[in-house]
C-alpha cells in the first residue's frame, strides 16, 4: 500500500511541476526507482545582466564582443503579427547592420508578389535584447526597406510615422499593455487538468502549479528591463496575465513583441504551448490585450487633471470612440476575434470584452475604462492584435479627435451601469454604436473610412484590407462540423 502511494505521489509531483523532468519510473522487487531524474528550476541564468541600452546606430559587432553574444535574431513583424527572423552569427552582424538581412517579402504576410526585390531588414541597435535564458543569443528588431525605400506597409513603419506626428506636435504617447495568454498541453487542451473552477481568476493553487514557468518568464522580462509588477491567473481556466511598466509606445510595442516570443519559447521549454488566440475555448473568456494610454509633453502628463482626465484627453478619447467601428478590424484582426466580442456567456459569467462603443469610470463592462485621472484603458483589442498597429491606431484616432474636438460624452455611462445587462433595443442605447459582428463587416468599415486611410497611409491600408478579405474568403470556404451536423439531413 505504501509503495503504491509512493508511486502516485511521485508521479503527481512530476506532473505538477513544469520544471521537473522525469524520464521513467522503474519497479523492481517491490521498490520504486526513479531513473534519469533531473531538475532545472529555471532556464533564465541567475547571474545574467542585460547591458545598457544602445543608440540606434551603435556597433552591434562591438556589443557582441563585450557581451558574449554569438548569434543575433534580426527580426521584423509582418501585417498579421508574425515575428520573422534570420539568425546571424556575430561575425557577420557588421555587414548585416550595414546592408540589411534579406527576406523574400512574398514569403511573409506583406502584400508583395514573388517578383518583388529583396526586403532588407536594417537592425535598430536600440532594441537589442540579449536573451536571459540563452545569453549567447540576442534579438534585435529592424526596419524594412526594398530597394532603398522604407516599406510603408510595415507595421513598425506605420507606428513610427505616428510617433513622428506626435513629436511634431510636441508630444510623446506612452502606453502599457495587458496581454493575456493560455497555457496548453501538447494536445491543445488546458495544460492543468485540475484548473477547473468556474471562477478561477486569481486562484493561488492554479498559479502555483505553473509557478516555475511564470517565474522564469518574469525573471526573463525583468532581466530585460521590463519592470514587471504583477502576475495573475486570469478569468479563464489555464489563462494568465503578466503586467509590466508603461513606456513610450514604440518601446512598449518592441517589448510586446519580445514578450510574446519569450512566453512562447519558455512555455515550450517547460513542456507547454502558449497561445494568445482571441478565444480558443467557446465556454471560457478570451485573450484580451488592453492598452493604457497617456500623452506627455516633456515630464508632464497632459491627460492628467484634478478629478478626471483633462479636456485634451477627452478630445483624444472622443476620436478613439468615434472611430472604433472602423479600426475594429485592426484591434480585432481575425475571424476568431469576433467570438470574443460577440460570443456566448462564459463559465465565469462574463466575457470581459466589450460589445458596444461606450465608456465609463472604473468600470470593466465598457469598451473604455477610466481607472484614474491620468489615463484611459481601451479594452477592445485582443491577443491577435499587431503590437505596432495597436498604438498606431490609438495615436491616429486620438489626434483626429483633438483636431476635430471630438466629444466623447454621448458615449458616457455612469460608473455603476453594467453594460452587459442592457439589452439590444433599450432606450439607454440611443446613439450608442455597436461593434462589428464579424471580420467582414469590420474590414468593410475600415476600408470605407477615408480619415483612417489618410491617417495610417493608403499603402498600408490597402495591403491590410487585402489580407483581411483573404482571411474571410478562406474562412467562408471552410466546411465546419457545425454546418454538417445542422444540414446533413435537410
Amino acid at each position: 500500500m505504501f509503495q503504491q502511494k509512493y508511486v502516485e505521489v511521485l508521479a503527481l509531483f512530476s506532473h505538477s511541476c513544469s520544471a521537473l523532468a522525469v524520464n521513467r519510473f522503474h519497479w523492481d522487487q517491490g521498490c520504486v526507482y526513479c531513473v534519469q531524474f533531473s531538475m532545472e528550476p529555471c532556464f533564465t541564468k541567475p547571474n545574467f545582466s542585460q547591458g545598457a541600452k544602445l543608440d540606434a546606430k551603435a556597433d552591434l559587432s562591438e556589443a557582441a564582443k563585450a557581451r558574449g553574444i554569438d548569434f543575433f535574431l534580426v527580426a521584423f513583424v509582418d501585417l498579421r503579427g508574425v515575428l520573422r527572423t534570420k539568425m546571424v552569427p556575430a561575425s557577420a552582424i557588421k555587414q548585416i547592420q550595414r546592408d540589411g538581412a534579406g527576406f523574400a517579402p512574398a514569403a511573409t504576410w506583406l502584400d508583395f508578389g514573388p517578383h518583388a526585390a529583396d526586403l532588407l531588414v536594417i537592425p535598430d541597435a536600440s532594441t537589442l535584447l540579449q536573451v536571459p535564458f540563452s545569453p549567447e543569443l540576442a534579438i534585435v528588431m529592424g526596419d524594412c526597406f526594398i530597394e532603398g525605400k522604407e516599406v510603408a506597409q510595415s507595421p513598425r513603419a506605420v507606428l513610427k510615422a505616428q510617433v513622428a506626428e506626435a513629436k511634431k506636435r510636441g508630444y510623446v504617447f506612452k502606453s502599457g499593455v495587458e496581454a493575456e495568454f493560455f497555457l496548453l498541453s501538447d494536445k491543445d487542451a488546458i495544460s492543468d487538468s485540475r484548473d477547473t473552477q468556474s471562477k478561477p481568476c486569481y486562484d493561488a493553487q492554479s498559479m502555483m502549479r505553473r509557478y516555475a514557468l511564470l517565474a522564469d518568464i518574469v525573471k526573463t522580462l525583468n532581466a530585460s528591463g521590463f519592470g514587471v509588477y504583477q502576475t495573475d491567473h486570469e478569468d479563464a481556466n489555464g489563462q494568465f496575465e503578466i503586467n509590466w511598466h508603461y513606456q513610450d509606445c514604440l518601446t512598449t510595442a518592441d517589448q510586446h513583441v519580445f514578450f510574446k516570443w519569450a512566453v512562447k519559447t519558455l512555455s515550450e521549454r517547460h513542456g507547454f504551448r502558449a497561445t494568445f488566440m482571441p478565444r480558443p475555448f467557446s465556454n471560457l473568456s478570451g485573450n484580451g490585450c488592453h492598452i493604457h494610454c497617456s500623452l506627455w509633453a516633456g515630464d508632464k502628463n497632459v491627460f492628467e487633471a484634478s478629478d478626471t482626465i483633462s479636456d485634451l484627453a477627452l478630445q483624444f478619447l472622443g476620436g478613439v470612440l468615434a472611430k472604433a467601428p472602423s479600426y475594429c478590424a485592426i484591434t480585432n484582426p481575425t475571424v476568431n476575434s469576433f467570438k470574443r466580442l460577440n460570443g456566448a456567456a462564459t463559465a465565469s459569467g462574463y466575457t470581459w470584452s466589450p460589445n458596444r462603443v461606450s465608456w465609463s469610470g472604473n468600470n470593466r463592462s465598457h469598451m473604455v475604462r477610466v481607472p484614474d485621472n491620468d489615463r484611459f484603458e481601451l479594452r477592445l483589442a485582443d491577443g491577435a492584435v499587431n503590437p505596432y498597429l495597436l498604438p498606431a491606431v490609438m495615436l491616429a484616432c486620438g489626434f483626429w479627435g483633438i483636431d476635430t474636438k471630438a466629444n466623447p460624452h454621448k458615449c458616457l455611462f455612469p460608473a455603476d451601469v453594467n453594460m452587459y445587462e442592457i439589452p439590444d433595443g433599450s432606450p439607454k442605447l440611443e446613439g450608442i454604436a455597436s461593434l462589428p459582428r464579424n471580420l467582414l463587416d469590420a474590414t468593410r468599415a475600415l476600408e470605407s473610412d477615408e480619415h483612417l486611410t489618410a491617417l495610417l497611409g493608403a499603402d498600408f491600408l490597402r495591403a491590410f484590407v487585402k489580407l483581411q478579405k483573404l482571411e474571410w474568403t478562406e474562412f467562408t470556404a471552410h466546411l465546419s462540423n457545425w454546418e454538417v451536423s445542422q444540414t446533413l439531413d435537410c
